[in-house]
């Protein structure tokens, strides 16, 4: 039964290990999960998944080697194939109150309800909708999805309708993790760490304790020694494309300017609309009146800062390709040339979209603006965000 788990948790691309697998084994030998899904299903998830991202894979691979009745195909069905009946009585004992127990003797209590279940799943040979007997869908049988029954076994309906079952198979209770979730403030933070580089800089005042023990035992005497202390040396340039379309996107860019201005200390950003031309800005209040030409940011910033673009880059291509296309105001000079300058000027640099990735080809202007990046986009979650660091980080 766990081999197989195992096999399946490897497949689903779930980096189980071998020590890990010898762990949950050790933990069944030693009873922690004796007859208890719940508490197999916890042992497992604990010895067997090391990262969150996985838990959501992890959840469906044990949902489908351990979900009981979907593992029984009835027109299969024979007398090897039945429910463990141990089980059954301990996730009754765990879940049903003793008013609810009360409720299921109209078919004889919940021995009759598993017996009768056990002998259906035996005799069935096909599928069957309607009627008040066989497992399958509407109709009034204690078994099965989308019917009526005053108390029965719900399987393979995906939320309840009427709240009469007793037993729920195949019900899954726990929140979806993937790396492709959109990120917090704390999920920002531990991915822009791999930007940062570390050096020793200014006056000697922090201590070091290695080799004040060193410098201690070569004199013989208390010898102290400092030195200067370790600051993150990346220079961090962010532009932000605001308004518009990307009011959609406000709080997960606002968690990132959080995030990098908490985490850099040589950081400097500046804004746009839409797509970058000859004028930035730093206060959206005075964006018509306090305008930092691009040129002067070419100039003041060198090539050693890295540089990451945020921003849907849906907008309309010429806005992109032409002069004049701007939504704004009349462009000299086409956006195009602009990227390519400040592409050219720090090459080290992303952009980040907060558009899902999977929607990117349905937009001509993304298409675009990845191609002047040289496929450098990103998209604005864990994963996304982690690759684009260690392209900055080359």
């Amino acid at each position: 039964m766990f081999i197989p788990f195992f096999l399946e948790l490897k497949a689903a691309k779930v980096p189980v290990t071998l020590r890990e697998f010898l762990s949950l084994i050790e933990g069944m030998e030693a009873g922690i999960a004796t007859f208890d899904v719940e508490a197999f299903y916890y042992l497992a998830r604990t010895a067997l998944v090391k990262d969150e991202r996985h838990i959501d894979r992890f959840d469906r691979v044990f949902q489908h080697c351990f979900s009981g009745l979907e593992a029984v195909n009835p027109m299969e069905a024979s007398e090897e194939a039945v429910i463990p009946e141990d089980w059954l009585r301990k996730l009754a004992e765990k879940h049903l109150s003793e008013e609810e127990k009360r409720l299921i003797e109209a078919l004889g209590g919940f021995d009759k309800l598993m017996e009768t279940l056990r002998q259906r799943l035996q005799e069935q040979k096909g599928r069957h909708q309607g009627g008040s007997k066989w497992i399958g869908t509407a109709g009034t049988s204690p078994f099965g999805a989308y019917g009526y029954n005053p108390e029965g076994v719900r399987i393979g309906q995906d939320q309840s309708r009427h709240r009469r079952a007793v037993k729920v198979w195949d019900r899954r209770e726990f929140k979806d993790y993937d790396d492709t979730i959109e990120l917090g403030t704390r999920n920002i933070k531990v991915a822009l760490k791999r930007l940062r580089r570390w050096v020793r800089q200014g006056a000697a005042d922090e201590l070091d304790l290695s080799g004040t023990i060193r410098a201690t035992a070569e004199h013989g005497y208390l010898d102290v020694v400092t030195r200067p202390e370790r600051r993150n040396a990346v220079k961090l340039l962010m532009f932000f494309d605001i308004g518009g379309s990307m009011d959609d996107h406000i709080r997960i860019v606002e968690e990132l300017f959080s995030a990098a201005r908490s985490e850099f200390r040589h950081m400097e950003h500046f804004y746009f609309h839409n797509c970058v031309y000859e004028g930035l800005w730093k206060d959206n209040r005075r964006r018509r009146v306090d305008i930092t030409r691009t040129t002067e940011v070419l100039r003041t910033y060198g090539g050693d800062y890295r540089a990451i673009f945020v921003g849907d880059a849906s907008m309309s291509p010429y806005e992109i390709s032409h002069p004049g296309g701007s939504v704004e105001h009349w462009n000299d000079e086409a956006g195009a040339l602009w990227l390519s300058r400040l592409t050219a000027h720090f090459p080290r640099s992303i952009w980040l979209n907060p558009v899902p990735e999977q929607h990117w080809g349905y937009t001509q202007s993304i298409t675009m603006v990845k191609s002047l990046f040289e496929g450098r986009m990103f998209p604005l979650t864990l994963a996304g965000l982690q690759e684009a660091t260690k392209q900055l980080s080359r």
